[in-house]
């Protein structure tokens, strides 16, 4: 989990930045939606691709409505993440107890018709 301290924007700082951050061996420098952040954590590497997809979301979100308040976006954008990983993780829950009995009834009911269509040719 990263932990972020907000700095104003600088015009020397790319889209977005890695960068270790002034007297903090792990913190990683950044900037999502022209704001640049000292980002905290174990993986500089993977805080950075955070950053970059946060980033990415904002603009996206930027490009689709016409508001430019910033704290508005990154809601909207964060809202869009979490319909990613809602729908990620439904997707890989595994089914329910009910669920897998009526799928393994619905097989044998299967498998039934088709060896009786077999039989009868």
């Amino acid at each position: 989990m990263a932990t972020a301290s907000k700095e104003p924007p600088t015009e020397d700082v790319a889209k977005p930045v890695a960068a270790p951050a002034p007297n903090a061996s792990d913190s990683v420098r950044v900037e999502i939606f022209d704001q640049i952040y000292n980002l905290r954590g174990s993986d500089g590497e993977y805080i950075l691709k955070l950053a970059e997809y946060v980033d990415g979301k904002m603009r996206a979100v930027s490009e689709q409505t016409s508001t430019v308040d910033s704290v508005r976006l990154a809601v909207l954008a964060a809202l869009n993440i979490a319909d990613e990983y809602h729908l990620l993780k439904r997707r890989l829950e595994p089914a329910s107890p009910e669920a897998r009995q009526r799928a393994s009834k619905l097989a044998s009911a299967l498998d039934e018709v088709l060896e009786d269509t077999r039989r009868t040719g």
